[in-house]
């Protein structure tokens, strides 16, 4: 799949014998699965959209070409696929993934499985924090049970006594919960120092041999800590910091594209082309143009 977004177009499909609960914030634009949810405003405080838990199996299907939220993924049960860097992942019980605004997402089921998972969607302003930062995990192991029981405690007190007090506790909960994935307190610190060194320097020429070097880790090593804490591999981990920067620049700025590829570490502008049509869906032109399009909505 070298260019998923030729691939794939927006689709939402449910199994029929889907079943999804949960909350959603208040004034979020209306989606017909989630019109049942109750509203709880208190979610607008961290610009959670909506919040739930599903039991699924196939042809459940989703895809988002034009995704402007970060979405959290905790699988509870069985297993499914889930599109990430470009390339179609299995999320089973005791995973989570977490997917940026601004790239393709999709999921989907897989055959002759049920899929279980709770999530949490995110749309947050631009001059905020995003969720997922340089050493934010993309996939990593996760215990989901503190996270569902939270969003269930939520439910309750939204169907229910909705005191504010409790809803305010389950929220607090709920983002502590992403947040413990997000920004992971374990991390090592000289993988931590070492993303950001690269992430301050993306121009640069980064090999495995420097990573390793940078890091004081052997590549094997280095290889291990990555896929445990990042869910990538270190080049893997290079790509989504310049892929995630380029994203940024032709959102913010009107350098050309030629300029952008060099200021992310790609010689070639063809080469960084096809670098970010796999990565974030569309090609950087076709990017540049939807996010202007969105700006002036």
């Amino acid at each position: 799949m070298t260019q998923p977004h030729q691939e794939l177009t927006d689709v939402t499909v449910h199994s029929p014998r889907t079943r999804m609960t949960g909350v959603q914030a208040k004034d979020v634009e209306p989606r017909p699965w989630i019109e049942s949810f109750p509203v709880c405003p208190i979610l607008n405080q961290y610009q959670i959209v909506h919040v739930g838990i599903e039991e699924t199996e196939a042809p459940t299907r989703i895809v988002r070409t034009k995704q402007t939220s970060t979405y959290f993924l905790a699988c509870i049960g069985g297993r499914g696929k889930a599109l990430i860097d470009g390339h179609w992942r299995v999320c089973r019980e005791g995973y989570a993934c977490l997917l940026p605004a601004h790239t393709l997402n999709a999921f989907v089921t897989l055959p002759r499985t049920r899929w279980d998972f709770c999530w949490v969607c995110y749309q947050r302003p631009a001059e905020q924090r995003p969720i997922a930062d340089a050493t934010s995990p993309v996939m990593a192991r996760y215990d989901p049970l503190p996270l569902k029981s939270a969003i269930l405690g939520l439910m309750y007190e939204c169907n229910g006594p909705a005191q504010p007090a409790l809803m305010q506790e389950w929220t607090d909960l709920i983002h502590a919960y992403v947040m413990r994935f997000a920004q992971p307190s374990n991390q090592p610190d000289q993988l931590r120092m070492l993303w950001e060194r690269v992430e301050a320097h993306l121009a640069d020429d980064w090999t495995l041999p420097r990573l390793t070097r940078e890091a004081g880790y052997s590549s094997e090593h280095l290889r291990r800590l990555c896929r445990r804490q990042l869910g990538r591999s270190p080049m893997h981990q290079v790509i989504y910091l310049r892929m995630r920067r380029a994203a940024k620049l032709l959102g913010t700025t009107d350098l050309t594209i030629e300029s952008i590829s060099h200021a992310v570490g790609y010689g070639n502008p063809f080469v960084f082309s096809n670098a970010f049509t796999k990565w974030i869906g569309w090609r950087p032109s076709e990017y540049r143009r939807k996010r202007l399009i969105a700006t002036l909505k």
